[in-house]
């Protein structure tokens, strides 16, 4: 028999079905396929679930799935009725079929093609436009949460006098109903139009009538609907003006109504409404009347008004009669915004004060005391000393400081509470073998705090209070172990049976096994398989280094912990380490803000908030970078737990109100302030990027007269940082000082300004951050005179680079020369007895040093500058030692007396130092440390030399035999040190 499958050119393929094993494998793989995207679903939410479990904040999470569920089953259902129904009701008005035009011919091909489908069309066209907004509607659960539990300010605007909860919390709600009714009618309007099209209702070329009465009336209603919304968005505008932001030269961003709003947009916005509303009737009217004749009118007539008084009469008034007299015309609603934006950012109290700016005592040495009583002076700079803490306390290559330390407060051995520049060993995948094991398993933690002196240095070196491993110093016993920090960004998986590494001595590694309960158990498959899928691991679901008591560790750095377990909440860029109660805690700044406080001018945080340190460390940034608010409080203090990841979070701000809301939003989330421990409070500060915000509306809000304030003649500016070449704003600094009003020393976040466009200074700004006190957050701001000119930070810097006569310019020769190069530490500004003094410590970094080391110390004072190896030094250079007798000459010291021969050794170990000291400098490159290490024994072989000669003289009752030979011996070694040290620009000592 032929092939039935050949032809006159050979044989063909057989086409058919596929084979039943095709089918089924078919079948199998699109199974396979759709249950592997829906576990990878799953994978997701039981992730985030399993892990929200596990730091009992469940309700977070079950609060805000159910709020999105909500919002886009009720929106996203609405949507589709709202779509369904008009392309269902314009089908429903068809007309029936008449004589066909070559229109309606066309027109049929489409009728009929998707007739057999039209069911099916209408499911997935609702389906679609459901989806879309169910999703948008999910977005805005934020606002709906704020809507239905918001809780009233207890002050209202000055133009509506409605409460500031209004535009918080109802508008923005109203605004996403209003625009979710604008999309709803726009797409109905646009499916029943097309359906009608389709269907005949509608014709564009046919001969008749353009639309049926049945089409007319239902498009009419549309648009009618339409127009009402419109109506009701005209009415919000009206209290949207209040919380408008708009360019305005008195200040950037200003928001609220000015002298056009109120005379102009305000009733023009009234009118439009009613025109609006008219307009809106003459639609519904088409039922009856079955014309557009009317409703084009009015509408046209709305077109034009909003034109007309909506443009161009606001223009009229604003160059008429706002423009020939502007400062008194926007004078009152100047008053209104300084007002409104003082309260929002917390600003209405602070505390202007008249300053000098030049002290009024001649004798300085009289004051040399005072500067103690002052001012605890930090010359350790967190910000440079991290390398050094990497070289003398690292211990190991997989340890690793983060590259800006913290400024804390802690006890000393007397009991006084001193500054103290702290850091934590945190992981450093960096000097770690790489491979799964190592990364996930056995590097797991960093181990111990290290903290130093914020006041002291010890040749150079920070004198550290708690060091080594295991740790030992001044703290009391606390967990070492650091399982959450900054630096801790990939997950870990600990309890089981592989061992991890706990530090490494003398004796050699040390291992343990986290004992904490923090993570998620690995016990189940399911939870090995969703983590496995969710990581990209899939070792996770089989590896034998997982067993029992196996659980996974992420979510590891604070900031990640606080943001999700809070997400209403925004975060301080800069979380800073503890001991608080025998533990390592995490204390981070969090705030509440909104953008809807009426008249309050807004600020981007992400720009208020940069400055020299952001700039090059982007983990200080604050995380919200680009939100827009006008509002902001520090109403939350969280706490992350180094070893266990408990996340706490304590009500600060016990009086704000967005807080409150919250509060009802997600019960039981926020510990009451009362819950905050002692030890706790001790470290709680003023947080920086609060301040930082409101430094910056300072420059423009400390000055309350509309006047003065509209004329721009007092604006300040934040200076760039002079020890910075990157261009940005010098950051604030903590310091431990008493501002002129104040009776004690506190715990302080300090910072300068100067004039717009000039670099002198023009005021201090200082807040009491002391938690705990009842100063804490008083703003205090020095306003010097502007009759007088005092030098700002800038102008300091320079002065001290170019200053010759102390020797600067010489030092920094010689170290550049030697290989080396100088870092500029935080340049402190101190208000004394009406002038100010400046402090900058001079850091050495280079030569077989690879840590800078404190070297010098720069102090300038009502025009005299020192420049000296220690701050006592150059301070005693300035105004004098303190309680000091005469000086030399007026008899009343005596030398000692070189024919002791105690005496005599003391000098030949004076001279021996003196040529060591020699020796390291004129080595290539200069041997900096033992140099330094030269010029202390040089300084403790003549004070040993001179203690001494008084204690002979103590003993032979005054013998002076020799006291002038032994005093021009000793006198020389001083004087020769002192020209070496002048020629090299070097021999250094901290403090």
């Amino acid at each position: 028999m032929p092939d039935r499958g050949s032809g006159p050119s050979g044989p063909r393929m057989r086409v058919g079905r596929p084979s039943r094993r095709a089918r089924v494998l078919l079948m199998t793989l699109g199974v396979l396929a759709v249950l592997g995207m829906a576990f990878t679903m799953f994978a997701g939410f039981w992730t985030d679930w399993l892990w929200y479990r596990s730091v009992h904040y469940s309700s977070v999470f079950t609060t805000t799935l159910w709020t999105k569920i909500g919002l886009f089953f009720v929106f996203g259902l609405l949507m589709a009725v709202a779509v369904g129904f008009n392309i269902w009701l314009a089908h429903r008005m068809r007309p029936p079929l008449s004589a066909m035009s070559m229109e309606q011919q066309n027109l049929d091909r489409y009728r009929m093609g998707i007739a057999p489908y039209k069911k099916w069309l209408l499911c997935g066209i609702t389906a679609l436009v459901g989806l879309i907004a169910g999703a948008s509607a999910a977005g805005q659960w934020r606002t709906w949460l704020l809507w239905v539990n918001g809780v009233p300010f207890h002050r209202t605007d000055p133009q509506f006098h409605l409460d500031v909860s209004f535009y918080a919390f109802d508008l923005p709600w109203y605004r996403f109903l209003l625009g979710f009714g604008f999309a709803a009618t726009i797409l109905s309007l646009i499916a029943a139009a097309l359906t009608h099209y389709l269907y005949g209702g509608l014709r564009l070329t046919s001969p008749g009538a353009r639309a049926t009465a049945a089409a007319t009336g239902h498009l009419s209603v549309l648009l009618g609907v339409f127009v009402s919304l419109k109506a009701i968005a005209y009415w919000l505008d009206r209290y949207g003006l209040a919380v408008k932001s708009s360019d305005f030269k008195a200040t950037d961003n200003w928001t609220g109504l000015r002298y056009v709003d109120a005379h102009a947009y305000l009733p023009a916005k009234t009118i439009l409404f009613c025109i609006a509303v008219i307009c809106a009737l003459l639609f519904f009217a088409t039922l009856w009347r079955r014309t557009w004749q009317l409703p084009v009118i009015g509408f046209g007539l709305m077109v034009l008004s909003a034109i007309l008084i909506g443009g161009l009469y606001p223009a009229i008034v604003q160059k008429f009669q706002v423009q020939p007299n502007e400062q008194a015309k926007e004078a009152p609603y100047v008053a209104k915004n300084i007002e409104a934006t003082r309260q929002a950012y917390g600003i209405d109290d602070t505390e202007v004060t008249p300053y000098d700016g030049t002290s009024k005592t001649t004798d300085k040495s009289a004051l040399r005391d005072d500067v103690d009583k002052t001012a605890s002076i930090r010359i350790l700079d967190p910000n440079i000393v991290s390398p050094t803490f990497q070289q003398l306390q690292q211990v190991k290559g997989f340890y690793a400081f983060p590259n800006n330390l913290d400024v804390d407060r802690y006890p000393t051995k007397d009991g006084k509470v001193q500054d103290t520049v702290v850091g934590l060993r945190e992981l450093n995948f960096s000097g770690v073998k790489q491979n799964w094991i190592n990364t996930h398993f056995r590097y797991t933690h960093g181990y111990g705090v290290v903290s130093a002196k914020g006041t002291e240095a010890d040749n150079g070196e920070p004198v550290f209070t708690e060091k080594n491993l295991p740790p030992a110093g001044d703290l009391p016993r606390y967990e070492p172990r650091v399982y959450y920090g900054e630096k801790t960004t990939t997950y870990s998986i600990v309890g089981g049976p592989q061992k991890e590494i706990d530090y490494s001595d003398n004796d050699g590694e040390k291992t343990t096994s986290y004992r904490g309960k923090s993570g998620v158990s690995l016990s189940s498959p399911v939870n090995r398989a969703a983590y496995a899928l969710a990581f990209g691991e899939p070792q996770i679901l089989y590896s034998g280094a997982i067993g029992d008591g196996s659980r996974i560790l992420y979510n590891r750095t604070p900031k990640e912990r606080v943001e999700a377990v809070a997400p209403w909440l925004t975060i301080d860029g800069d979380a800073y380490p503890a001991v608080v109660d025998g533990h390592i805690q995490w204390i981070v700044d969090a705030y509440t803000t909104t953008n809807g406080y009426p008249y309050a001018s807004r600020t981007t945080l992400g720009d208020t908030t940069a400055d020299s340190l952001t700039a090059t460390n982007n983990s200080r940034a604050v995380v919200a970078q680009q939100n827009q608010v006008n509002y902001i409080r520090n109403s939350v203090k969280a706490t992350v737990d180094a070893y266990t990841g408990e996340v706490r979070l304590y009500q600060w701000d016990t009086e704000d109100p967005v807080l409150k809301t919250w509060m009802k939003a997600f019960p039981d989330t926020v510990k009451p302030k009362s819950d905050i421990s002692p030890d706790l409070m001790s470290h709680l500060r003023y947080p920086q990027d609060l301040f930082k915000v409101q430094r910056e509306l300072l420059t423009r809000y400390h000055v309350q007269d509309a006047q003065t304030f509209l004329s721009g003649s007092e604006v300040w500016q934040v200076p760039d940082d002079p020890t910075n070449k990157s261009g940005d704003a010098v950051p604030p600094y903590y310091l431990t000082m008493k501002m002129p009003d104040q009776n004690s020393q506190a715990f302080s976040l300090t910072t300068t300004f100067t004039p717009n466009g000039r670099d002198n200074l023009s005021a201090f700004m200082a807040v009491d951050s002391q938690a705990g006190t009842s100063d804490y957050g008083k703003i205090r701001i020095l306003k010097l005179r502007t009759s007088t000119t005092a030098d700002g930070p800038k102008q300091v810097q320079s002065q001290f680079n170019s200053n010759s006569q102390q020797n600067i310019t010489e030092f920094v020769r010689q170290v550049r020369n030697g290989d080396s190069e100088i870092e500029y530490g935080n340049l402190l500004t101190i208000p004394l007895d009406g002038g100010l003094l400046y402090v900058e410590p001079v850091y050495v970094r280079g030569g077989q040093l690879k840590y800078p080391l404190l070297r010098k110390v720069l102090v300038t004072y009502g025009g005299s500058t020192a420049f000296e190896d220690t701050l006592g030094q150059a301070l005693d250079k300035i105004f004098g030692a303190p309680g000091s007798a005469p000086p030399p000459g007026t008899g009343t010291t005596k030398p000692p007396s070189s024919g002791n021969p105690t005496v005599q050794q003391a000098l030949k170990d004076a001279q021996k130092a003196f040529d060591e000291g020699q020796t390291a400098l004129n080595k290539k490159p200069t041997d900096w440390e033992a140099y330094g290490k030269a010029q202390k024994e040089l300084q403790d072989a003549l004070k040993q030399a001179a203690q001494a000669q008084a204690q002979a003289e103590k003993q032979s009752g005054g013998a002076k035999n020799g006291a002038g030979n032994a005093k021009n011996s000793a006198d020389s070694a001083k004087n020769s040190a002192g020209s070496d040290k002048q020629d090299s620009g070097s021999g250094t000592t901290g403090s």
